[in-house]
């Protein structure tokens, strides 16, 4: 089963926007088993609606379009859909009694001739309840093809997906398993990864797809698995993931999205009941942030220090001036004593520490761009490892935050028995 999206507004066209819509649907529906075969933004033109209906009829199954359904004259989704359908607009009593209560019930406003205009709708349509908003969603079907007009916005969006469209094409249509397994890797580039499973991806199954996903520092690896037998799906992914994992173990952290870097090293240290703070120079908070991004990082999270600027690393963070001055701000001594220092000031069990030179240009060191220093102080030693990470600015301080959660976590797991 196919299915095309449609994303209608100028807003949009010209960047006013980003379009979040089209990634949740293709994400709903992929859960039950459509494939999204195309993805478009269109303008509030009627013929270029037209013209797109027409380009998806009898292509796809389903073909879902967002915007265009507000009480406003730019709005023209509903006019189109009965020209494509040789309809006319009628009001619903139901939607109608709908926005009335909405409007004076909830938001203590006189009802208006425009929103009272929301409650039309095609004639030939089966309307979806729209819970949360005045705007209905439409579900109108020509020859092999459904299609379904939904409100612009998310929230709204979200509520008719879920609540409306998608049990009602789970209800109607027989579809296959697409079932999906995400690999999380860290500390190897995607070339370097291919090469190693070049063997193992060789050897996978027709239904079985794989993707690299990079990104600085880290590669998702994806399988998909399409077939009508959702078992034997599940039991030959696990297989294929069973024998990746003896070969990369040593780079896989987690399996699917939901399980990041950041995620299981905070999952190890409340194994251990482990703490941690960070001296962040270079990557500015960065690697805080990622931590606390888990929901529970105040059990073993204690705090920061962004010493960005060298007067607060003697200031705040208590380094000598001789010891920066002898060996620059940027070096392994002066990384090394900002581990020791915030692991003593935070009373952590370890102590994460960067400093380096992100560029474009260089800072208060006259260390190369790209060069960053990191240092983990643990109860029983200071570990300190120098990289360079090239540029630009945003790949450095990437690179250096992944880098210093992988230290983090190859350490921690040290003492995992």
């Amino acid at each position: 089963m196919k299915a095309a999206i449609v994303t209608i507004g100028d807003e949009i066209l010209i960047g006013q926007i980003v379009d979040t819509n089209s990634a949740f649907i293709a994400k709903s529906l992929d859960r039950i088993g459509v494939e999204v075969h195309e993805m478009i933004s269109i303008s509030d033109d009627k013929q270029h609606i037209l013209d797109t209906f027409q380009k998806f009829q009898n292509k796809v199954d389903l073909v879902l379009i967002t915007g265009g359904l507000g009480p406003t004259k730019d709005d023209v989704t509903k006019k189109t859909f009965c020209d494509y359908f040789e309809d006319e607009l009628i009001v619903d009593q139901a939607v109608l009694a709908h926005v009335t209560k909405l409007i004076e019930g909830f938001y203590k406003r006189t009802i208006t001739q425009i929103n009272k205009d929301q409650a039309l709708v095609p004639s030939k349509c089966t309307v979806l309840h729209n819970e949360v908003g005045t705007a209905p969603g439409m579900w109108m079907k020509k020859e092999n093809t459904v299609f379904i007009s939904l409100p612009g916005v998310p929230f709204e969006m979200k509520y008719l997906v879920e609540n409306e469209i998608i049990p009602k094409v789970v209800r109607e249509n027989k579809r296959p398993y697409i079932l999906h397994k995400t690999i999380m890797t860290y500390g190897r580039g995607e070339s370097a990864v291919a090469e190693q499973i070049e063997d193992w991806e060789n050897n996978l199954p027709e239904f079985i797809k794989l993707a690299y996903l990079p990104a600085p520092g880290r590669v998702r690896l994806r399988l998909t698995a399409r077939g009508t037998d959702k078992e034997f799906l599940e039991k030959s992914i696990d297989e294929n993931v069973t024998s990746l994992t003896e070969i990369i173990g040593d780079i896989i952290v987690g399996f699917d999205d939901d399980e990041t870097l950041e995620t299981v090293v905070g999952k190890l240290l409340k194994q251990q009941n482990k703490t941690i703070s960070t001296a962040e120079s270079c990557t500015g908070g960065n690697i805080a942030q990622l931590l606390t991004s888990v929901s529970g990082a105040s059990s073993y999270f204690k705090g920061s220090v962004v010493s960005y600027a060298t007067e607060t690393k003697i200031s705040v963070l208590g380094l000598s001036e001789e010891l920066i001055h002898k060996y620059s701000v940027v070096s392994a001594e002066v990384a090394k004593e900002m581990a020791i220092n915030i692991r003593n000031m935070m009373k952590t069990d370890y102590g994460i520490a960067t400093t380096g030179n992100a560029g474009p240009t260089k800072g208060d060191s006259n260390a190369e761009v790209g060069s960053v220093f990191i240092a983990l102080a643990t109860p029983n030693e200071v570990i300190v490892e120098e990289f360079n990470f090239g540029q630009p600015r945003e790949k450095v301080i990437d690179r250096a935050t992944n880098k210093s959660m992988e230290i983090l976590r190859k350490e921690i797991l040290k003492n995992v028995s």
